[in-house]
């Protein structure tokens, strides 16, 4: 049998899109029960797949210098869970000074932008809002 995950492009959903199947569901238990210590925890959260980046939001996070680090990521996907367990499709997750439209069901962050991006924008196509403290 072949592995349905062999293949990810990792950071380019767009281009590989894996549905969290039984085989994924099992990887993220897995992960959870062998947690290494240190700083392998960044390693860990990007083999479990919890939270993707499509390329536009990698490309904004690096055209206006944000920056996120384990703790960040681990929060935001923490925000992610709280979205999904309400049946939010499109939400945006606002965590300090940036804004991210992220889709739920596929937990794929779509743009990020800083606060001075922010100002005088309107969000649409969103069913939901989480704030991330």
């Amino acid at each position: 049998m072949s592995d349905p995950l062999s293949g990810l492009n990792v950071g380019h959903p767009s281009r590989s899109v894996v549905p969290l199947t039984a085989v994924t569901h099992q990887r993220l238990h897995n992960a959870e029960e062998t947690k290494p210590s240190g700083g392998n925890a960044f390693k860990t959260m990007l083999a479990a797949e919890t939270l993707k980046f499509s390329h536009h939001a990698e490309q904004r996070l690096s055209q206006r210098g944000i920056k996120l680090g384990p703790e960040q990521l681990s929060a935001i996907a923490t925000a992610v869970d709280q979205a999904s367990a309400k049946g939010a499709k499109d939400s945006l997750v606002l965590y300090r000074n940036v804004a991210m439209i992220v889709n739920v069901p596929s937990r794929t962050v779509v743009t990020a932008m800083d606060d001075k991006s922010m100002q005088q924008h309107v969000f649409t196509n969103i069913d939901s809002a989480v704030f991330v403290k």
